[in-house]
């Protein structure tokens, strides 16, 4: 009788030890049904990543689908504002990506200072920031309070290889 209370209590308290378990954001990732894709190489004369001290400063990174071929479109006009926004949750992916190529792992990431998001879209068009949410949520889903940032989404007529989103982005990070 003592012996299954002990065992009982035991087990409750793995359970609760368990529940307690932060999660890292690679785990969070992966709950999320996410996983990080291949850092792609540069398309022109420059550097994806540039680390100064603890500031990490991201190129422009574009949303790719699963083979790699860039998500091209325009918003409203040939694309939807929903796909348009997972365009945005996939360009978040390789943004960390290489960041996590860069620092190791993204528990190291102390916070995510800023995001610029440029969205293709229609001269009429206005929502681009609920486009660039598709990153935002990601970040912070990931990363919880640490991945809260400022922000700009900005629309344009055309982005590099016709695609529908471009976002850069700024991490501090631990050593």
């Amino acid at each position: 009788m003592k012996l299954r209370m002990w065992m009982g209590m035991l087990s409750g308290m793995l359970a609760l030890a368990g529940s307690l378990r932060a999660d890292t954001p690679e785990e969070k990732l992966a709950a999320l049904g996410h996983e990080l894709p291949a850092v792609a190489a540069p398309v022109a004369n420059y550097v994806s990543v540039v680390r100064t001290g603890n500031l990490v400063y991201l190129a422009g990174h574009i949303p790719r689908d699963a083979a790699g071929k860039p998500i091209v479109g325009t918003v409203p006009s040939t694309m939807d504002l929903a796909t348009a926004r997972a365009a945005a949750e996939r360009t978040a992916l390789a943004l960390l990506a290489s960041l996590k190529s860069e620092i190791g792992e993204l528990s190291k990431v102390k916070r995510i200072v800023r995001v610029e998001g440029f969205v293709a879209s229609d001269d009429t068009f206005t929502d681009q920031p609920k486009v660039i949410n598709g990153c935002s949520d990601l970040l912070v889903a990931v990363l919880g309070d640490a991945g809260r940032h400022t922000r700009m989404a900005i629309g344009t007529n055309t982005l590099p290889l016709g695609v529908v989103v471009e976002i850069a982005m700024i991490a501090e990070v631990t050593d």
